[in-house]
């Protein structure tokens, strides 16, 4: 099949939803599509137009109906398991607020967060060229805001494998073994970033890897895909390679920040979420996961000026 054009399957897998919802979105023309010679084709550009146009308006209802509850808070952009756990406890120990959280990637959650649709980004894009996260990317993603970066942790992010590591996986090159089976991250998120960087740097290409295309969305799907043998190699953090028990070979340590406009800055949530990073309770839980360093949590590592634009 053209890398132009998708059928029903391959779109299925694309944006991992099973066949049969695919022609349920073609009968609503909901997705946009094609009738060849008696069967459906997707454009895979018109389809990743869809993809962030849905992702938005998705956002501004959410951002809508987050916004009649008062004291909630709405944050997009990259995944952990730790933000699941700050969600509960900012719960428990505010009782008055609500983080409501969607998984879009690193760069999703930057555009989102310039264009008002949500409150905070979760980011960790690394830039090669400075080796700073994050920071060199918000001329780019947020130029019409005036954010300010705070660290939330540092994390291990590695190979994740069956146990035992069967297939001697040491490296990116043995990724092009033909008993490789490779789940990706989503095009956006700060992972899938990192992925393609070391593939470009090691020039290997993409199309070597079988299951390149295979994409998640989070973390645990990735360590999921790999306990359900749906894949024996992908990219995640090592507390899922924990929590699932899975084996694991560490590629990078990598900075995770939380980042906001310098407006909200000083809104009661915010500051409430700063503060749960220094609780003993949120440390202790964070000691028992293991893999995180929260030297700098809550730390401002970057506030951008007005005379930055």
């Amino acid at each position: 099949m053209s890398e132009e054009l998708m059928n029903t399957k391959e779109v299925a897998r694309y944006l991992g939803i099973h066949e049969k919802q695919i022609y349920s979105l073609i009968k609503s023309r909901r997705i946009p599509s094609t009738k060849v010679t008696g069967k459906w084709l997707f454009p895979k550009k018109l389809i990743d137009e869809w993809i962030e146009t849905n992702a938005k308006v998705g956002l501004i209802e959410a951002k809508k109906k987050v916004r009649e509850i008062s004291g909630a808070l709405i944050s997009s952009g990259s995944n952990d398991p730790l933000i699941d756990i700050l969600q509960a406890e900012l719960r428990r120990n505010h009782p008055e607020l609500y983080l409501f959280s969607t998984n879009i990637g690193s760069t999703e959650g930057l555009k989102a967060l310039n264009a008002g649709y949500t409150d905070i980004a979760w980011s960790h894009l690394y830039d090669p060229k400075t080796g700073e996260y994050n920071i060199p990317y918000l001329k780019e993603y947020t130029p019409s805001i005036r954010v300010v970066v705070v660290n939330l942790f540092y994390r291990e992010l590695g190979f994740v494998l069956p146990r035992g590591n069967p297939l001697g996986i040491k490296g990116f090159k043995d990724l092009k073994k033909k008993d490789v089976l490779f789940i990706n991250r989503q095009k956006g998120s700060g992972t899938r970033l990192l992925i393609d960087q070391y593939l470009n740097e090691l020039e290997i290409p993409p199309m070597k890897i079988r299951g390149y295309d295979n994409e998640v969305n989070t973390h645990l799907e990735v360590g999921l895909s790999i306990l359900n043998k749906k894949a024996n190699v992908g990219v995640a953090t090592i507390a899922i390679s924990k929590l699932l028990g899975l084996h694991f070979i560490p590629i990078t340590k990598e900075r995770f920040d939380m980042i906001i406009s310098r407006d909200f800055f000083f809104n009661k949530g915010i500051q409430a979420i700063i503060d749960l990073l220094h609780t003993k309770e949120f440390i202790e839980k964070i000691e028992t996961i293991g893999g995180y360093d929260i030297k700098d949590s809550g730390r401002i590592i970057y506030s951008q000026e007005g005379n930055e634009r």
